[in-house]
This record gives C-alpha cells, sequence and structure tokens, in this order.
C-alpha cells in the first residue's frame, strides 16, 4: 500500500536517505525543512503520514506536531517523530503533542516501513468515512458537545495475557484513567474483545497461547476488525514485533513497560478509535436519512422508486409478483385547513405509526410526498395485498385521532392496490394502475380500498 509521506528534517543528508529508501518502496515523499515550512505543506499537499524531525531551528518537532494535532485541516493526519533523542521524557513530550509514534535514529527502516503501513491502512479507513462527515454536517447533525464527552470518557482497556501478575500491573497503571479488565484464556478473550472494547491490549511475548495468532483472528472477525490493538514485546524480539504490526497490531511498547508512555500510548490509540467510532456513526445517519422521511420516518421518495425498480424488473423476468398500495389521506386539505399545518403534521405521523403497525415485516412503507402514502410488496399476490390494505383502513378508521392540543378529529383513507402483470409492466404502469384505483375509491365516496386487475 503505497502513499505520501512528508518528511521534515533540517539536515538535507538525512532527508535524502530517507526519501531514497521510501521512495524504493513507491511511496510518493515531499520535503520540508523546518517547522513553518511542514504545516504549510501539511495543509495544501495533505500527506498521508508526516515523518517528522524533532530538533530543528525555530519551530521545533514538539511545537510542530502540537499545530498540526490541533488544527482540523491536519488533525487526522498521522504523525512519526523521529529524533537522535531517546530518552523517557522524550518519547513521552513527542506523544503528549499528539504523535502517533516515535522513532530514533539511525531508523531502523524494517520498523519503519512497518509503521507507516500500520499508520496508511489507519489513514485510508479514516479518510473514507471523512469525506462523509461534511454531509453530516450540512445536515446538522453533528453534536460537537456530545462527541466531546464521548472523547473525555473513560475507556475500557481489554488487557490478554497469560502471565497474571503482569496483567494486574498494566491494570493497576491504567486503572486510575480508565476501565480495565484481563483474559488467560484466548477463547474467551476472543468473545470479550467483540463487546463494549475501547482498546485490546495483548503480550506478544505469551506462551500460553500464540500471540500472533491472535492479533490476526482479531482482525479477520467483523467484531473486532476495527478495534485497536496495542502489543507488548521485547525489544530484543524484532521480528516477532514486525510481524504484530504486519498482521495488524495499531501500536507497541517495548518492555520495560514505562507507565506514563503506557498512558499516553493508550490515550491516543482510544482517541483515534472513538473519532473513527464517531464518523461511522454520522455515515450511518447520512444514509438512513438519505432514505428516511424527516417528518414521518417512513421511508421516503428516493427509496421506493429504487425498490420498486429493483422488484419490478425481477417480476417481468418471471420473478415472484410485486403488489403496490397507493394511499391517500381523505379530505386532508381540511384538515389543514382545520387544524393547522402543526396538525396535520400530527395526522401524518400518527397515520405512518398506524400504517407501520398494520403492514407486515417485509413490506416497505414510505410517504411518497403530501398525503400520498405507498407500500411496497414483494412477493404478494392482489388477494394478499387487498386482504391487508383492508386492515390498514380499517384500522385507521377504527379511532379518532388525537392532536397535542387534546381536539380530535376522525380520519379516513382511498387505497388503491395493483400488482405485477408480468412482461411489458413498469413501475410506471403499476403505480399508474394503483393511481387510478385511488381515483375510483375517491369518486365512490371514499374510506375504501379498489383493486385495479392488470388489463388483460
Amino acid at each position: 500500500m503505497t502513499a505520501k509521506v512528508l518528511v521534515v528534517d533540517d539536515t538535507p543528508a538525512n532527508v535524502k536517505l530517507l526519501q531514497a529508501k521510501l521512495e524504493a518502496d513507491y511511496y510518493d515523499v515531499i520535503v520540508a525543512e523546518t517547522g513553518d515550512e511542514a504545516i504549510s505543506k501539511a495543509v495544501t499537499e495533505q500527506p498521508d503520514i508526516i515523518l517528522l524531525d524533532v530538533m530543528m531551528p525555530g519551530m521545533d518537532g514538539y511545537a510542530t506536531c502540537r499545530w498540526l494535532k490541533e488544527h482540523a485541516a491536519t488533525s487526522h493526519i498521522p504523525i512519526i517523530l523521529v529524533t537522535a533523542l531517546d530518552g523517557h521524557n522524550d518519547r513521552l513530550s513527542g506523544l503528549e503533542a499528539g504523535a502517533d509514534d516515535f522513532l530514533t535514529k539511525p531508523v531502523d527502516i524494517a520498523l519503519l516501513t512497518a509503521r507507516l503501513r500500520s499508520l496508511v491502512r489507519l489513514k485510508v479507513m479514516i479518510d473514507e468515512l471523512r469525506q462523509r462527515e461534511a454531509s453530516s454536517r450540512r445536515l446538522g447533525m453533528i453534536d460537537e458537545a456530545d462527541r466531546q464527552r464521548q472523547m473525555a470518557a473513560p475507556g475500557n482497556v481489554f488487557i490478554i495475557d497469560d502471565n497474571e501478575r503482569q496483567a494486574e500491573r498494566l491494570m493497576g497503571l491504567l486503572g486510575v484513567d480508565h476501565r480495565c479488565a484481563y483474559e488467560t484464556d484466548t477463547a474467551r478473550a476472543l468473545e470479550i474483545a467483540a463487546k463494549r472494547v475501547d482498546l485490546v491490549i495483548i503480550n506478544l511475548s505469551a506462551r500460553g497461547f500464540d500471540p500472533l495468532r491472535l492479533v490476526a483472528q482479531l482482525r479477520s472477525h467483523e467484531a473486532t476488525r476495527h478495534k485497536p490493538i496495542l502489543g507488548i514485546a521485547s525489544a530484543e524480539d524484532r521480528t516477532g514485533l514486525l510481524k504484530a504490526l504486519e498482521l495488524g497490531a495499531n501500536d507497541i511498547i517495548v518492555r520495560p513497560v514505562d507507565g506514563q508512555e503506557l498512558s499516553a500510548r493508550v490515550k491516543t490509540l482510544i482517541h483515534r478509535k472513538r473519532y473513527a467510532d464517531h464518523l461511522r456513526v454520522s455515515l450511518d445517519r447520512t444514509m438512513e436519512l438519505a432514505v428516511t422521511d424527516t417528518l414521518t420516518g417512513l421511508n421516503n421518495r428516493r427509496f421506493m422508486d429504487h425498490q420498486l425498480l429493483r422488484l419490478v424488473a425481477k417480476a417481468i423476468k418471471g420473478g415472484p409478483k410485486v403488489s403496490l398500495l397507493l394511499v391517500d389521506i381523505d379530505h386532508f386539505k381540511k384538515v389543514n385547513d382545520t387544524y393547522g399545518h402543526d396538525g396535520g403534521d400530527e395526522v401524518l405521523k400518527e397515520f405512518a405509526r398506524r400504517l407501520g403497525h398494520n403492514v407486515r415485516a417485509i413490506d416497505l412503507p414510505c410517504r411518497m410526498g403530501g398525503e400520498e402514502f405507498v407500500v411496497i410488496m414483494p412477493e404478494t399476490e392482489a388477494k394478499d395485498a387487498a386482504m391487508i390494505a383492508e386492515r390498514v383502513r380499517a384500522q385507521v378508521a377504527a379511532k379518532p385521532f388525537e392532536l397535542a392540543d387534546g381536539r380530535t378529529l376522525d380520519v379516513t383513507i382511498s387505497v388503491g392496490v395493483s400488482t405485477s402483470k408480468g412482461a411489458g409492466d413498469t413501475p410506471d404502469t403499476l403505480m399508474k394502475r394503483a393511481d387510478q384505483a385511488v381515483y375510483e375509491a375517491k369518486q365512490s365516496g371514499r374510506n375504501r380500498v379498489i383493486v385495479k386487475a392488470a388489463a388483460a
């Protein structure tokens, strides 16, 4: 998987070395020499990953990283800090500035490549979700206050380790800020990880189970595919560390585990996971809104047209018949004139509720517009459709509609029923026959169901 990488370093020899090695692996490399230049290129070029040197004149790497993570245009871009410094405080400062990872010079190219691949996989997923977020914002579906509360809430951290003493130590380190649990049995661990877990921590040196196989299993199961994984590895086990990243671990921390560094990495992983969850929820809401009538909660005209086209196409090729109910609320203009448009909206919502309760699970109730509704009925003969239409009509007429101000009114409907006839039929002809049936129902007194047989 290739990507665009921004390399930021004020030493030309370092830039040339990294650029040559990355381009050999088919990465698209752009370079910057200062923090200010890095910010400018990050905003305009929108790289997939930033490799950022810490020691630079003027704005250093920590300050640059902090700026990039605090601004919306660049906050989603993963950053790897690269430096000759290897002290505990240096790593901690980088992670607290928002860096996604921290590598020391001379850079281990194999490790860098593994880290890049892991972060690029994440970036691709986030980008796909972010493309939809703008639609959610335009529709007013982003609750920033709620989002911030979710981001700040304690995480659910699940530790998988065959060493109970070590697992309990990790729980002690993380338990102040998060809810923690551990498991030694991998079968039970896979079941628990599929539930409300924000982060899975795995001992990559475990002897009681195969930790690399466990990473692969977590990544292959639908329920755990997007759960972040933090591996704890021995510095000497370079092969296992690289393999864990290749299989899908999001981050690795080496022993001896420093509590502050662990806390910083856990915070970053949980924050990233919740941001992705937030984007997925926004996408789901946007997709739902695209096919839902906002007043009644039923399917909308767009959904109706698509489903009807699909089902009629199957029917004309010899598939099961599809029937259609076209429903019109009688004298609805009078309802609006008498009770106002707010009263009319209440009637539409109550009618939609009764309609939804009296059709079958396979039926697709839709609001076509105004006071007109359609029920698409897959695999349904005319006689069965007529029976359900009569049930809906009776339930609407049986009990007065009560408005919020306490007033009540009687509501009736006229229903037209049509059924696909096979070759030569179209959604338009099916709808036209149902519309003619509604017209006949209204002409003959309203509050009735008319079945319009297909012409021979």
